[in-house]
Parts: C-alpha cells; sequence; structure tokens
C-alpha cells in the first residue's frame, strides 16, 4: 500500500508541474502571437491550451473527494462539467474569430490591399519559439520517462498530447521561416488548418477523459459478488463498487470477510480476485478491503502495474475506517 501512495503522490506531482510548465508555455505563445499578429501562433495556442485542459482533468481527479468516496450523484462533477463547457464555448468563440480573420487577410491578398494583420517575423521571434520547442519536447519527454517509471497511463497520455504540440510548434515555426521568404499565405493557411485541427483534439481529449470519471456501474455487484466467492476462504463481501469502461479500464473496490483461517494469505486472495475479474472483464483496477472482527478495516491494493485509472491508484476515503 506504501508503494501505491508513492506512486499516487508521485503522478499527482508530476501532473501538477506539467501542467504549470504548459500554461507558462501557453503564456509566452499568446502573447508573442498577439504581438507579432500571427494567426497560426494564436491556432497553435488553442492546442496548448486544450493539453493543458487535459491535464487539468487528471488532476480533478485526484483533488475530489466526493468522486474517490463515491458520493457523487451525477454523471460528472459540477467543476469538469462547468470547465468542459466553458472550454468548447472559449474553443468556438476563438475559432471563429481567428476563422473570420483568416478570411480577410485572403480577401485583402486577393484585392492586392494592405493586409488587415500583417505578421510581424522576426529572428527574436523564431528564437523564442525555438526555446518554446525545447522547453516542451524536454517537458514531454520527462513526462514519457515518469509515465513508465510510474505506471501512469494519464502521464503518458498528457505527455503524447505534449508531443503533439511539440510537432505543432514546429510546423508553425516552419511557416514563420516561409513568412520571412515573401510567403505570408503561409500563415492564413496554417492558422485555418490547425483552428479544423483544434476542434479534433478538443474532440479526442474529452472523450478520453470524461468517460473513465463517469459513475455510473460498470459491472453488476452481485456478479463481482459471484466472482470473489468462488475464490476459497472468502465468506462475504459486500459495498461493491465499479465504474470505467468495461474492456477499456473499469476500478473495482470491494470490503471482503475472510474465514479465519485464511487470513494469513489474505494478500493472495485478493490477487486471486482481481485476476479472476480481468480475465472475465479486460484491465481493471482493484482495491479491496479486508475486514476483520479484530481489528480496524485495512486496506490492500493490488493494482495491475500497467493499468490505472487517469494514472492514479485508488484511495480509500478516511469515512471507511471510522465506521
Amino acid at each position: 500500500m506504501t508503494e501505491a501512495k508513492n506512486r499516487y503522490r508521485a503522478s499527482r506531482r508530476v501532473l501538477f508541474a506539467t501542467l504549470w510548465l504548459t500554461l507558462f508555455v501557453l503564456s509566452v505563445k499568446v502573447s508573442a502571437g498577439w504581438t507579432t499578429r500571427s494567426l497560426s501562433l494564436l491556432a497553435e495556442s488553442l492546442h496548448t491550451l486544450i493539453t493543458s485542459f487535459s491535464i487539468l482533468l487528471s488532476l480533478l481527479v485526484t483533488a475530489a473527494p466526493d468522486r474517490l468516496a463515491g458520493r457523487e450523484v451525477h454523471g460528472h462533477s459540477k467543476l469538469e462539467s462547468v470547465a468542459t463547457l466553458l472550454l468548447v464555448a472559449f474553443l468556438g468563440f476563438a475559432c471563429l474569430n481567428l476563422l473570420g480573420m483568416s478570411a480577410q487577410q485572403l480577401a485583402a491578398a486577393t484585392r492586392v490591399v494592405d493586409l488587415p494583420f500583417p505578421t510581424d517575423v522576426s529572428l527574436p521571434l523564431i528564437q523564442l519559439l525555438g526555446v518554446v520547442v525545447a522547453t516542451t519536447l524536454a517537458l514531454a519527454l520527462m513526462g514519457v520517462y515518469q509515465a513508465r517509471v510510474l505506471n501512469s497511463p494519464a502521464v503518458r497520455f498528457n505527455a503524447i498530447q505534449l508531443l503533439k504540440d511539440v510537432g505543432l510548434t514546429i510546423l508553425v515555426l516552419a511557416g514563420f521561416v516561409g513568412v520571412m521568404w515573401g510567403f505570408f499565405w503561409l500563415d492564413v493557411m496554417l492558422a485555418v488548418f490547425l483552428v479544423l485541427l483544434a476542434a479534433r483534439s478538443c474532440w479526442y481529449v474529452v472523450n478520453w477523459q470524461l468517460p473513465l470519471m463517469v459513475q455510473q456501474t460498470a459491472i453488476a455487484p452481485e456478479v463481482l459478488a459471484q466472482i470473489a466467492r468462488q475464490v476459497g476462504g472468502v465468506t462475504h463481501c459486500y459495498q461493491i463498487e465499479s465504474r470505467g469502461i468495461v474492456g477499456r479500464l473499469v476500478l473495482v473496490q470491494m470490503h471482503l470477510i475472510l474465514h479465519p483461517e485464511f487470513m494469513g494469505i489474505a494478500s493472495l486472495i485478493a490477487e486471486r480476485i482481481e485476476l479472476a475479474i480481468r480475465e472475465r472483464y479486460g484491465p481493471i483496477q482493484a482495491i479491496f478491503y479486508i475486514d476483520d472482527d479484530v481489528r480496524e478495516l485495512e486496506n490492500y491494493s493490488f493494482s495491475n502495474p500497467t493499468l490505472e485509472v487517469n494514472g492514479i491508484p485508488y484511495r480509500r476515503d478516511e469515512t471507511h475506517s471510522q465506521n
């Protein structure tokens, strides 16, 4: 259990540090894009915003006691629902404005008049973007390494998003070089392409993050109870909960009462139950509470080292130990 807690805390620290550094990169891109009137850089900033939102969702899971205690009565917490709606509304507003400005740029170019938003590309701007690319790439590679060490799907997912962001920033950087050579339309075309890609990226992130947070039951409790009772030594199981997506990742927790003669091999019994559930329903993360008449409730956590819910071991709420 100590190792699981350490992985949980380390994953949370990595996500927290990644969020702040990504927000810093976002502020640099927005400032540079606004100052230079670069539509492509502003459009690429939307992808960095989406990545920041993905990291924030992963952190919200760790900071939501109601979710961990299973006391939520609706599909998602209000904070996530409001944050998602705000993100979609802002992206819609920003994308429409960027598309409108891009249309004005192209219309002005066809009439051979002064551009309404001339892009001021300079060597210092390219150097600044080079530093941003190097910083984001280092952050993404650190995330990939930490995801492997911590066996955290959430850290890995967000690191991959950062790597994609690096690729798009390099694309914008190449477009700036073209603008310096006189191909001003590259900035406009890249802006349109990145705006359309931002809608797809937003859907991909939301579709990956939010389903794992749904509070609906993934597997019927009676089915899980039947599987648990088939393992020798289990006399009773109760307070069974499951959530997630069957076939993709399911979080299971239950309280077990073992025959006194089997208390010495409680960890082995828990592993057998987890294996039986995994063989039937695919990837899971399981937490078992072994109930003893003599001692208070003892928490046993046996998780597949490569499968976790948003990279964070599910924790026992303190109210359990008080009951």
